[in-house]
């Protein structure tokens, strides 16, 4: 069941300046400055303001917790493996008072007579670690699988607008115009001081993410992976644009993808929803 579950839900560069720099001069349509005379730096500050406000400002700033409905696909090398799996997830967001959490529950039949469908195995993710919860009671995830999901965490939209442009000496850096998906994109890359980063890629004219993409050091074959994620289908709730179909790929090949159907904001969830130790109640 973990193993099924890792695959499903594997659900968010480290690369020197110059080497960011030089992949923006490689696209022809380049431009590491804007018309009005900004520098690079300033080109890139400016557009992850304009992303921030084109995602809703302070409504998205300022979000509190979320409920997601929707499915989630698995790919083996590109290609679909069959696993598509309804599910229902609880997100509560960081403040001041309390850190992130997220709650994921996956959908079954309740049997081949009764109608309707049932909860019986959840993922908690709380304080920088992952459990499966059932009735039965809870187990900790491989430490493969937490460390992916909070690698993805910490180099998601949020992290960077959250922490990322708040550090000291980091760069953002615009490098011109590319393509995600037939759409023409701004895109900008965000230098952490210990040359980590971070590349979104904008739509140019709604300023919308169309892509999220970076590397990370691979420790068993000692290389780079890349982990990219794109965003289309944006729906507005409650004021907060929201992407309702998210792609997941690592090194160029799709590994899943999540279609959702329902989205909620700021329900003033529960602190039990994200308690590992509360088990289920048996169905």
């Amino acid at each position: 069941m973990k193993s099924f579950l890792a695959l499903v839900l594997i659900l968010g560069f480290a690369v020197p300046v110059r080497s960011a720099m030089a992949q923006a001069s490689a696209i022809p349509s380049a431009d590491p400055s804007d018309p009005k005379g900004l520098s690079q730096e300033q080109l890139g500050k400016k557009l992850i303001d304009q992303m921030v406000e084109a995602l809703g400002g302070e409504a998205w700033r300022t979000r509190k917790d979320l409920q997601v409905s929707g499915r989630t696909a698995a790919f083996y090398r590109g290609a679909p493996n069959g696993t598509v799996i309804d599910y229902t997830g609880w997100r509560r967001f960081p403040d001041a008072t309390q850190g992130g959490a997220e709650r994921i529950g996956f959908l079954t039949d309740k049997s081949m007579i009764l109608p309707g469908k049932k909860i019986d195995v959840v993922q908690v993710w709380t304080g920088g670690n992952g459990y499966e919860v059932t009735y039965k009671g809870r187990t900790t995830l491989p430490k493969d699988q937490v460390a992916d999901y909070y690698r993805r965490q910490d180099h998601s939209i949020e992290s960077v607008v959250e922490k990322w442009i708040k550090a000291p000496g980091v760069m953002i850096l615009s490098e011109g115009s590319t393509m995600v998906e037939r759409r023409i994109a701004d895109k900008v890359t965000i230098l952490s001081a210990n040359n980590d980063a971070v590349t979104l890629e904008l739509d140019a004219s709604s300023h919308l993410p169309l892509r999220r993409a970076f590397k990370w050091r691979n420790e068993t074959f000692n290389d780079f992976d890349e982990e990219a994620e794109t965003y289309d289908d944006y729906h507005t709730v409650q004021g907060i644009p929201t992407p309702y179909n998210i792609t997941r790929y690592r090194n160029g090949d799709m590994v899943n993808q999540r279609f959702v159907t329902r989205v909620v904001y700021n329900q003033g969830l529960s602190p039990d929803l994200f308690n590992p130790d509360l088990l289920l109640k048996k169905k």
